[in-house]
């Protein structure tokens, strides 16, 4: 299945003083895209809490700054999920200088600005103690995985 892509524009209050992305931002930046992943799937986030009783967490996540992003430049966040079970699920994603013509950006080193592996488990929204997925949530993030 083709990785996710979803576009983010660099806001001035991203940025440090110098007009550079201050590096706790693309944690944000990577969170919207898997949210934004999990939502073309039909899975809201607040629903799942709510009505499904699981929350989503952040596991652990190892990022690798490759160059800097600046105010106003527009990014593309790649979601690929690379494992899945019903505790966890382990993404590899990208944030790329998306290219001024709107087109995609190829995968060479002079658009990545960014590259994580990052891992959520699923816990029970109540007891914060880990929860496997019900049959249908990960039948569906199985599907968006393409397996």
């Amino acid at each position: 299945m083709a990785a996710f892509l979803w576009p983010v524009r660099v806001y001035y209050e991203d940025t440090d003083a110098g007009g550079v992305v201050f590096h706790s931002n693309y944690l944000n930046f990577l969170e919207r895209g898997r949210t934004e992943w999990l939502r073309t799937l039909g899975l809201e986030q607040d629903r799942l809490s709510r009505i499904d009783g699981i929350i989503f967490v952040v596991r652990h996540i190892t990022i690798d700054f490759v160059r800097s992003a600046r105010f106003n430049q527009c990014l593309l966040v790649e979601v690929s999920v690379s494992h899945a079970n019903r505790l966890s699920v382990e993404f590899t994603q990208r944030i790329l200088l998306q290219n001024g013509d709107g087109a995609e950006p190829h995968a060479d080193a002079d658009n990545v600005v960014c590259r994580a592996q990052v891992k959520i488990v699923t816990l029970d929204a109540e007891t914060l103690r880990p929860q496997r997925m019900p049959n249908s949530i990960y039948a569906e993030i199985k599907r968006g995985h393409g397996s």
